[in-house]
């Protein structure tokens, strides 16, 4: 979840004090490596997966399931181990925001020979041998929430909240879930609710069936009573929850590609932005939150509401006086604007104006300047005193603090100075499957995709609102079967939305997939 780093953290006070620093320094950072990297061509297809998952510790006697808060000492031991047998480690471990998660990616990239399609779901059946550290009733599961995160009892060892002692105030959620080894994690929660002023509120619409109360209205005060500004009572027929931990402790699965070049990389970025909430409709995996069952099927609304540091100014609910923009969305949420296809950018677009003309004045061309310009209206969250100050020529440190922790559907990535990588698309949209051979199968779905759009030409794209309303659909309660996508009629148009009823209609995600004329002949 963003650029791991380690260090003596800033308080809030001062991550704002410096955060003009680390902004003005971020953009001169992406400037010189853009100009390292623009002509950069010819590199091959590289791959590759990132799983996350939960450790869960089983009670059989008692048939009862926690999460176990051992992530941190896991690591210990997989690196230890990973020293000594490096060569033949499978994998690349990483800490995540909770301390009942990891994070596993292939050790090495895959290729773009037909063979190592077929490693994803070996590599990671491996990957789970590796751990040889967790007991015997201890399970890594690629969960993409756990049911009964934030309701009493839920890890082991127990760690219930106690609001009145807690930073983070919360009513459901105890602080030691957060990973202690990175205070990156903690500063989150922290600074998210310090940016907003007020806790984090995140409502869920609750699934109703014949045992549902009628309205369903919590009473919350009775959880908690001495801090102001938070309600007493929850959202009509909604599930209540108030603590980043409850997006942040959720399990994603990403694809990485490597492109060609710059150019191959932009086309490909605007092509996934499409195919994101398809996915998310396909992958969903997350129909309870807080031990409800919840009328959404996936995690992607609660990660955004749970990572959501807008002020009331930025969300239009004040005059902007402290702040410089009203912002649409979430810091987490779906992609606001194309790379290359200026005419399907239908949606007005907020971004830093001094950024982009800086950008523009760089040779820095008008749609990728206001993608930067757009991400930095953005502070950073955390600052450390030892990355303070960076050689602005050899470090991209200040520009990924913020680029990184902006969470968008699918990100566009600079090349990393010191690293043989090139330019990189991220599809980060969506739910962890439970098995590996569902996992694998989503990951290589989406390569041979990649493959497929580059090969013939493909053009998915269609006005961004449009795109818009896709992602909000794909959330819904079986949005896979009962839900309907704007998609392009025509794969091999290019990129115009002027004739838009034309170009675009309205699709399962059956007929996006199969094609209409072989799902109509089965009806």
């Amino acid at each position: 979840m963003g650029l791991l780093e380690e260090g003596t953290p800033l308080s809030w006070e001062d991550t704002k004090r410096y955060a003009s620093h680390v902004k003005s320094h971020g953009i001169i950072q992406f400037i010189n490596q853009y100009h390292k990297q623009r002509d950069r061509t010819n590199d091959s297809l590289l791959w590759g997966d990132e799983v996350e998952y939960m450790i869960v510790k089983f009670d059989h006697k008692n048939k009862t399931a926690r999460l176990s808060l051992k992530g941190s000492s896991v690591l210990k031991e997989l690196h230890t181990a990973g020293r000594k047998i490096a060569d033949a480690h499978t994998a690349a471990w990483r800490p995540e925001y909770a301390d009942y998660m990891l994070e596993s990616s292939p050790a090495n990239p895959y290729h773009g020979n037909m063979v190592d399609l077929t490693l994803p779901e070996y590599n990671m059946r491996q990957r789970r041998q590796e751990l040889t550290c967790l007991e015997t009733d201890e399970f890594l599961v690629a969960l993409t929430t756990f049911p009964r995160l934030g309701c009493y009892n839920c890890t082991y060892p127990t760690s219930n909240p106690t609001p009145d002692s807690m930073q983070s105030h919360s009513r459901f959620l105890s602080e030691k879930i957060i990973s202690h080894d990175f205070p990156k994690y903690r500063l989150f929660e922290e600074h998210i609710r310090e940016r907003r002023g007020k806790q984090v509120q995140i409502n869920i619409p609750v699934y109703k069936d014949i045992h549902t109360v009628d309205p369903l209205q919590e009473d919350l005060s009775s959880k908690h009573w001495s801090i102001d500004n938070v309600p007493k009572v929850g959202k009509t027929d909604h599930i209540f929850m108030d603590n980043s931990g409850f997006g942040a402790g959720s399990c994603c699965l990403q694809v990485t590609v490597q492109a060609n070049d710059i150019r191959e990389a932009k086309y490909l970025y605007d092509q996934f932005i499409i195919l994101c909430p398809i996915m998310v409709a396909l992958s969903a995996a997350a129909p309870v939150n807080r031990g409800y069952l919840s009328d959404l099927d996936t995690r992607w609304t609660v990660i955004s509401q749970a990572m959501d540091d807008r002020t009331d100014e930025e969300l239009g609910l004040k005059v902007l006086k402290e702040n410089k923009f009203v912002i649409n969305k979430s810091r987490y949420d779906s992609v606001d604007s194309y790379l290359t296809c200026s005419a399907c950018s239908d949606v007005k677009l907020v971004y830093d104006r001094d950024i982009f003309l800086k950008l523009k004045q760089e040779g820095v061309d008008d749609m990728l300047s206001k993608h930067i310009a757009h991400v930095f209206i953005r502070d950073p969250l955390t600052i450390f005193t030892e990355s303070l100050n960076q050689n602005d020529n050899e470090s991209t440190g200040h520009f990924e603090n913020i680029y990184s922790s902006t969470w968008q559907s699918v990100r566009f990535k600079l090349p990393a100075p010191g690293s043989n990588a090139g330019w990189q698309i991220e599809f980060r949209a969506m739910d962890v499957q439970l098995t590996d051979f569902e996992n694998a199968a989503y990951i290589v779905f989406i390569i041979l995709t990649s493959r497929v759009i580059l090969t013939f030409g493909l053009n998915f794209v269609v006005p961004m609102s449009k795109a818009d309303e896709n992602f909000s659909r794909s959330h819904k309660r079986d949005a896979i079967t009962s839900e309907t996508f704007y998609f392009r009629n025509d794969l091999t148009g290019r990129c115009c939305c002027e004739n838009a009823d034309e170009e675009y209609d309205q699709m399962t995600v059956n007929e996006i997939v199969n094609g209409k004329r072989l799902t109509n002949s089965y009806s």
